[in-house]
């Protein structure tokens, strides 16, 4: 919610007497019942995933999240160089 908007809401609650503001308290308070409940990015991920056949994952390189601007535009693959490799 923008600033500008929570404080236009604030002055109105404030100019409201307190039995008011505590109807709309009460409002709020029901409006949150009712909202969904949010959720994570990696939920999200997870349920879009689930939904995709198996063989959607078959074609994915394995050196994909490595070279994924060779697999996207052309670029050059990166070199992997490997820890125990004695020069």
């Amino acid at each position: 919610m923008s600033v500008n908007l929570e404080n236009m809401i604030l002055d109105q609650a404030r100019a409201l007497c307190e039995e008011e503001q505590r109807k709309v308290l009460t409002f709020i308070g029901e409006l949150k019942r009712h909202q969904p409940a949010r959720q994570t990015i990696w939920e999200r991920l997870d349920e879009r995933l689930s939904k995709l056949p198996p063989e959607t994952f078959e074609d994915i390189p394995s050196d994909a999240s490595e070279n994924l601007d060779q697999y996207l535009y052309g670029a050059n693959k990166s070199v992997t160089y490997r820890s125990d490799t004695k020069c």
